[in-house]
């Protein structure tokens, strides 16, 4: 158990290292307005939070910074909330207040704009479970030999696809099954569309159309799976600018797993609601054991439906970023909520 003086001073430790990225020493310490004991009752109780693991000695200083589990404690027991600017709120209540309901276009801005605010790398997952619907499909020739698919769905997420058309495919055909599918198939899931042709549209698709078996090859190839969608970054290459990062070949490997759209997807979504916190060797993949990260999910009533993430340093700001993805959470979620109503 920890005294309040010894409380304090890890306080101090921490939050003063986040700032600076320098070792903090017991003079340091000692000229803080909130601190009145000497420097020789500081240092006593550096040893003792170095002996309990909860700072520890750098190769170049004399000074102390914060250990993983000095963070994890930091993070559990001493963490209150960040007073954000006038600014900031306005420039987040601006995204939102702006009614784009278009998932996509959200998830995009709110990554950008807390990369901006954190100066980290931000991820935003898009929903997992909601059924994204067929709103509109064009399909336009640009050669004889390739077409571009224009998918529109119903969360206002454009999507372009160009592809090879079916050697021998007639392309007067693409009309045709254009106008087809727009009928038959406006507001079925996406996840649905093949299934649908293949039970529902063979037939019609048969009568209307000399060279089904090519056109239906055109058809998987448009509605396979993408789930690049999902995934939205902001400030990649943030973590250039942290000093911790300086080791080309750290950043490196985990610049490539970050570009690894369906490993990321995989590993940051998320089943429980709420901000989870991982430090350091907590997190499971080795190229992020020198980082940390937050996630929070967005839901639909008690269902989680997507996560952000935000990754950085161990020396992160973690009660801003924490007060930060509450707020974009829980603006996410309003959206969510309102694109489902709308659909129901």
């Amino acid at each position: 158990m920890l005294t309040e003086r010894q409380l304090l001073v890890l306080q101090v430790i921490i939050d003063d290292f986040i700032r600076s990225a320098q070792a903090v020493g017991s003079r340091t310490i000692a000229k803080k307005e909130d601190i009145s004991f000497s420097p020789a009752t500081i240092r006593n109780d550096m040893a003792d939070l170095e002996e309990m693991g909860f700072i520890e000695k750098t190769h170049t200083s004399s000074g102390r910074i914060p250990s993983e589990k000095g963070y994890r404690f930091y993070v559990d027991h001493l963490l209150s909330p960040s007073i954000l600017r006038k600014e900031e709120l306005e420039t987040i209540r601006s995204l939102f207040d702006a009614r784009i309901y278009e998932l996509e276009n959200v998830a995009k801005k709110s990554a950008q704009l807390l990369s901006e605010f954190t100066n980290y790398t931000t991820i935003v997952l898009g929903p997992e479970h909601l059924e994204t619907r067929l709103k509109q499909l064009q399909m336009i020739p640009l050669t004889r030999e390739s077409v571009v698919a224009i998918i529109v769905t119903d969360t206002g997420h454009v999507e372009h696809r160009t592809m090879s058309l079916p050697e021998g495919l007639d392309p007067s055909e693409l009309e045709k099954l254009v106008n087809i599918l727009n009928e038959k198939l406006k507001g079925c899931p996406l996840i649905e569309l093949q299934g649908k042709i293949h039970k529902e549209l063979s037939g019609v698709l048969k009568t209307h159309l000399s060279d089904y078996e090519k056109v239906f090859e055109l058809i998987r190839r448009t509605f396979g799976p993408n789930t690049s969608e999902k995934v939205f970054y902001g400030g990649k290459t943030n973590m250039f600018t942290q000093p911790e990062f300086n080791d080309i070949q750290k950043i490196r490997s985990l610049l490539s797993l970050i570009e690894q759209e369906s490993v990321i997807y995989n590993l940051f979504k998320s089943k429980s609601a709420g901000i989870t916190v991982k430090i350091g060797q907590e997190n499971q993949l080795e190229e992020m054991q020198n980082c940390s990260v937050i996630t929070a999910t967005y839901s639909i009533g008690n269902e989680p439906m997507g996560s952000i993430a935000i990754i950085g340093p161990t020396r992160m700001e973690y009660s801003r970023v924490i007060t930060l993805l509450n707020i974009f959470s829980q603006d996410l979620t309003k959206v969510l909520t309102s694109l489902y109503q709308n659909k129901s």
